[in-house]
């Protein structure tokens, strides 16, 4: 399930950009929808087709199940078509990643917890240069360290550790609103559309032990690979205190 979870991923990258957003309070929610949504109808579509073109046996026994089904159904000029679209698809999530990771060190930077001229801007482009700069190498770097499969585990335990914890913060702010004093004018905005999450808590509840359930299962599964990322992320704490120290002196 761990390539499966990742494949669905990415949709909390569109948060990295949401102060570029206009109205982000109306519009990232509804990408957000729309955008998972979307991949979802896609995603089970794909699996529909494979599965009925080649059968459970002949998906099993298979490596590149897309441009098989394409060869049935257009012959070699359709396997190289779909092959062809798939780069495409690389290379459009390579651009997603460009465009929202550097924002995550630039915010560190605005916010006083990474070196300030990685916040700077480019005078004519208006984008963040050097944080650019910085993802790419990271990028390389953990390409070289270890099989794809390997830095899967990585990455899919740290996010669905945050996954879990950005769900439980929806309990902490409902607390808050019970506890805060809203004007009468104010409090469908507050209590409405604005703070209201279908299902809850059952569903936050939910989602908050599947994503922890992974994290445990991805450790137990693969402990080496996933330590290492659990490493790397309690490496930042000590650097995240040091930069809160350093700004306060």
């Amino acid at each position: 399930m761990v390539p499966v979870l990742f494949a669905y991923g990415g949709w909390q990258t569109a948060s990295f950009v949401s102060e570029e957003i206009r109205e982000p309070r109306k519009n990232l929610p509804r990408a957000l929808l729309i955008g998972v949504t979307g991949v979802v109808i896609l995603y089970l579509a794909v699996n529909f087709v494979c599965v009925r073109v080649l059968g459970v046996s002949g998906l099993a026994n298979t490596t590149t199940p897309a441009s098989d089904v394409m060869r049935i159904a257009l012959g070699p000029a359709g396997a190289r078509a779909i092959a062809a679209g798939i780069a495409i698809s690389t290379l459009g999530f390579l651009s997603q990643g460009m465009l929202t990771a550097p924002r995550v060190y630039f915010a560190m930077a605005e916010d006083r917890l990474f070196f300030k001229s990685v916040g700077r801007l480019h005078p004519k482009t208006k984008v963040p240069i050097l944080a650019i700069v910085i993802q790419g190498l990271l990028a390389i770097v953990i390409a070289f360290s270890g099989r794809y499969e390997q830095i899967l585990n990585y990455v899919v335990s740290v996010d669905f550790i945050f996954f879990g914890a950005t769900a439980l913060c929806i309990f902490v702010f409902r607390r808050r609103l019970s506890a805060t004093v809203v004007p009468a004018g104010a409090a469908d905005k507050v209590n409405g559309r604005y703070a209201g999450v279908p299902g809850h808590p059952i569903t936050t509840a939910l989602f908050v032990a599947v994503c922890w359930l992974v994290v445990i299962n991805t450790v137990y599964r693969y402990p080496q690979h996933t330590l290492i990322g659990l490493g790397i992320l309690l490496v930042g704490i000590p650097v995240f205190f040091f930069w809160r120290w350093r700004n306060a002196t």
